[in-house]
C-alpha cells in the first residue's frame, strides 16, 4: 500500500480524548438529571456524532440529544477540549510522512473549529495541508459526509487515497466514498469492529501505521 493522500481520523487516531468528552458528557447527563456513575461506558461516545450516542445510549429524543450537546459543549469548549493528549509516537509519524511526500489531512466527526484548536494546541496542525470536521449546526456530522467534503474541498484523488480511524465509522465512511481504509486499534475500536466493517488493513500500534502509511511493507 503506497497512497498519497492520508486522511486521518483525530479522537482515536492521533489523540486520546478520553477525559474531555467523558467529563463533558457527564455534564450534560447531570443537567438532564442522569447519573452515570461508571464514566467507563461512557468510552462508546468517542467516535460517533454526539447526538446518535445520546439518543441510542441514554433513550434521549433527538430534540433533547440536540439540547444535550449544547450542553456537553459548555463544558468542552472551556475545558473538555483541551483535556486530551497526543498517542505516543504520532508525531514521530507524521514528520516520517511528511518527510516520504506524503499529503496529510484530518477527516474528523468533531465540529472542525474544536479539531483546529486541538491540533494547533498540541502542535501538530502544520503537519496538515486540510483540516475537515463537522458543522456545530449538526447539518454535517456522519464520517461519510466529512470524508466527502473533504475530497471536496481538497480535490483529492480517491485512488490515491487512505483513510485512517479507530472506530466503524471511519471505515464505513472511507467505503461509501471510495477509499482504502485503515483501522487502527490502539484506540476505542476493537478488532471485530474492524472486521465487520471490511477494513482493508487492521492495525495494532502507530509504528505499524508508520511502516504500512510510508510504504515500507
Amino acid at each position: 500500500m503506497n497512497k498519497k493522500y492520508i486522511l486521518f481520523d483525530l479522537d482515536g487516531t492521533l489523540t486520546d480524548p478520553y477525559t474531555g468528552i467523558t467529563n463533558s458528557v457527564l455534564y450534560a447527563l447531570k443537567k438532564f438529571k442522569i447519573n452515570e456513575n461508571n464514566p467507563e461506558k461512557l468510552r462508546k461516545f468517542i467516535g460517533p456524532p454526539l447526538v446518535e450516542s445520546f439518543m441510542d445510549y441514554y433513550g434521549l429524543s433527538k430534540e433533547d440529544a440536540l439540547i444535550a450537546v449544547g450542553y456537553y459543549r459548555e463544558y468542552f469548549k472551556p475545558k473538555g477540549i483541551y483535556e486530551n493528549k497526543v498517542y505516543d509516537g504520532v508525531k514521530d509519524m507524521l514528520d516520517e510522512l511528511c518527510i516520504c511526500g506524503k499529503k496529510l489531512y484530518v477527516a474528523s466527526s468533531k465540529p472542525e473549529p474544536f479539531v483546529i484548536e486541538i491540533l494547533r494546541y498540541f502542535g501538530l496542525y502544520s503537519y496538515f495541508y486540510g483540516i475537515y470536521g463537522s458543522t456545530l449546526d449538526e447539518t454535517r456530522t456522519k464520517k461519510d459526509e466529512v470524508i466527502a467534503y473533504a475530497l471536496e474541498r481538497s480535490g483529492i484523488k480517491k485512488c490515491e487515497a487512505v483513510m485512517v480511524g479507530d472506530r466503524q465509522h471511519d471505515i464505513y465512511g472511507a467505503k461509501k466514498n471510495g477509499l482504502m481504509s485503515i483501522g487502527v486499534l490502539y484506540g476505542y475500536g476493537d478488532r471485530n469492529e474492524h472486521l465487520n466493517a471490511n477494513a482493508d488493513i487492521i492495525v495494532s500500534t502507530v509504528e505499524e501505521l508508520k511502516i504500512i502509511l510510508k510504504g515500507d511493507k
